[in-house]
This record gives structure tokens, sequence and C-alpha cells, in this order.
């Protein structure tokens, strides 16, 4: 507030305007809070980050690999497609064979969501404008109140009920709201709460008006995501402007990137939003200078080799910084646990601010990635002491 006037700050400026902008730039929603297996969404509830996989689900096997895949790149909740009725029936023996929460997505047949329930699984999507009459619905919610299951009311945008999209002349932000709050009335009816919700749509400005105005009407908490953002970049820029925009504001409890791509760059961006808003601390960060005339390196070719091999250290909490001249470069490596500056054919290795080896151009990924894994296995060693404590 300035003169008298409220002037409104984006998630860049607010990161600009001093070191703890983000920190003091918003409070966060007051929700609810339901469960989903072990992980707790919404009140004061940590930020999760959500992925699906993209297997045939009947195919226990290849989806079991990518769930683990999904758990080391940092996944903390995985939803499976469940379009027929033998892929619900492998529910149970996904479930038995991974250690994150399990989420089934149902879609029109609203049976396949009792067979979920029957094979134990932690939570359950329903899709308003195609999961059926008000009657599946109650069966639904029924079955899933004897086992406490929460069910996130996943509001689409490419799929709203007809009768809405007459209403509003098309998807509309206010369309989206007006579908949830039809299906939270229902299950509200039932007095069953353990619910979660979504409004998603492929314009980021239509999914951040949607989420805002319900914002204003219920206190569940939400699953947020820009929907068919489509493949890594575009939907990487579409993901952060929406759900950055909309956490910077204080609202999302748990969030997915929606991507075609391997769900594991899901994970990865998901954690770089919230990294970059200063909502989560654990896990890996890595920067990298963007080049110029300046260098005297291969910088772009080095900072991409060192991002493929830094990917088997995303849980990790480790600051890497590759940079490329004398400008930032000495004072960002300096700052990070492991950085190398660049120039001239050689590289500058510090650790924790201080020089510890000087190697040729052609050897510094290996030379970065030996300290990354000795500083990996010293954080790893004092971890376990700590916790023996």
């Amino acid at each position: 507030r300035r003169g008298g006037k409220i002037r409104w700050l984006t998630p860049l400026q607010a990161v600009l305007y001093s070191e703890n902008s983000v920190k003091n730039m918003f409070q966060r929603r007051n929700t609810k809070q339901v469960q989903v297996g072990k992980v707790k969404i919404g009140g004061d509830a940590p930020i999760t980050v959500q992925s699906m996989t993209k297997t045939d689900t009947r195919d226990v096997a290849a989806t079991v690999d990518q769930i683990w895949s999904l758990e080391a790149s940092g996944c903390e909740i995985v939803r499976v497609a469940v379009p027929v009725r033998e892929a619900a029936e492998r529910l149970r023996e996904i479930k038995d064979r991974i250690r994150i929460p399990l989420v089934a997505d149902i879609h029109f047949n609203h049976k396949l969501a009792l067979v979920a329930l029957a094979q134990g699984v932690d939570g359950l999507r329903l899709n308003p404008g195609n999961i059926g009459p008000r009657w599946c619905i109650d069966e639904v919610v029924k079955a899933a109140s004897q086992r406490m299951i929460p069910i996130r009311i996943g509001v689409n945008g490419g799929s709203l009920e007809k009768d809405l999209l007459v209403k509003f002349d098309g998807p509309t932000a206010q369309g989206m709201v007006e579908s949830a709050l039809r299906h939270i009335r229902i299950l509200e009816d039932h007095r069953y709460t353990e619910i979660k919700v979504s409004l998603k749509a492929s314009d980021p400005l239509m999914m951040i008006e949607a989420y805002r105005m319900l914002a204003d009407k219920v206190d569940y908490p939400f699953h947020l995501g820009v929907t068919e953002a489509g493949p890594p970049m575009t939907g990487t820029v579409k993901s952060a402007v929406g759900i950055g925009t909309l956490l910077a504001e204080g609202i999302g409890d748990t969030i997915r990137v929606s991507l075609s791509a391997d769900p594991v760059e899901e994970v990865r961006v998901g954690m770089e939003i919230l990294k970059s808003l200063g909502l989560r601390k654990e896990g890996m960060t890595f920067v990298a200078c963007p080049s110029c005339g300046r260098a005297d390196i291969d910088l772009v070719g080095l900072a991409q080799e060192v991002e493929r091999r830094m990917s088997l250290f995303q849980d990790k909490n480790i600051h890497v910084a590759v940079m490329g001249c004398e400008v930032n470069g000495p004072g960002e490596a300096r700052g990070a646990d492991i950085g190398v500056a660049g120039g001239k054919g050689i590289g500058l290795i510090f650790k924790k601010g201080e020089v510890i080896r000087k190697v040729p151009e052609a050897k510094i990924v290996d030379a970065l990635m030996e300290e990354v894994e000795k500083m990996v296995g010293e954080k790893d060693v004092d971890q376990r002491a700590a916790s023996n404590h």
C-alpha cells in the first residue's frame, strides 16, 4: 500500500521487491483438511505435488515401475486412470506394491468407483461432467463414507455438463464454479465433507478466475492444475502462470502439472513452482547463467549435461550452480553448495564458497558430479546420525 493506494504485485515483481517479499506477499487460504492415505491436504499441511501415471493401469508391473520413478522424483500422491473394470480390479495389487497414496481417476461409469473403493484406494477423482445422474453419485458417496475416503470433485472446462454449456454459452469460469457447487451440495446432503475440489481448464486465465470465485464460497482444499497444458515448454509456462499466480495469492493445497511428457517431468516442474515461491525447501536447487558473448566455455551444453545427471538427486537438499563468466559466476558458484565457474577452457569447482579444484573444460561435468556425490553422501550420513539421537 502506497499513498493510500494498493499496488498489486505479480509473483516476479514480489521476488524482486525484497528478500522476504514472497513470504510476506500472501496469507494462505484457511481450509478444511482431508487425508489421502498418509498425506494431509489443506489446513496447515504443506502443499503437495501430485502426478498421474501414463501406463495402462491393467499392466501392473509397468504402472508400479512408473509410480516408483515418480516417488523417487518427489511425487507425494499418484493418480491412475480407471477406464474399464479390469483396470479397477488391478488397483489392490498396485497399491500393495507402492508407498505413496493411490487415487483412482473415474469418468463415465460410477461402478468403477465402487470397485476402486473395494480395492482399497486412498482417494477418488470424479468428473461431474460425465459421472452420470445424481443416484450414481449417491452410491459412490455412501461407499466412500463407509471408508472415509476423500473425493475430489474434478471439474474440467472441457467436459462441463451440457446444461451449463448452454446456460453460459460455452465453458466459462462461472460454469465451472456452478458445476463444483452443484456436486459439493450433493456430498454435503450426505453430511460427507471429505472433499477436495479442482477447477481445471487449458486456459490459465479461466482456471485462475474459477478458483478465485470458488475460494470465496467454500472452505474445502483445492487441487490446482492447468489441464491439457501441452508439451514441456508450453505446458511448463502455462502451469507456472496458472498455478503460481494462485499459490502467490494463498490459494491451493496440492498441485499437479499436466504435461505431454514423462510424468517425472510434471513432478520436477511442480517442485520448481513451489520452490520459486518459497513454499518448498526440500530437494535440489539448480541454477545456471543463460550464457552470453562473455562466456568462454560451452555453458549451454555444460548446464544441460549437469542438469541431466543431477536428475538422480532431485530429492536431495543440495544447491548446485553452473556459471560461465566472471560477472556473476564466482559469486553464484560460491553461494551454492557445489558450483562451477567456467572460463577460457577451464572450470573452478567451488564447495561451500571455497575453490577446491581447477579442471579442464572436458572434465568439468565429471569433477562437479564427483563433488555432488560426495556431498550427498556426507549429508545422508549427517541425517542418519541426527535421527539416531
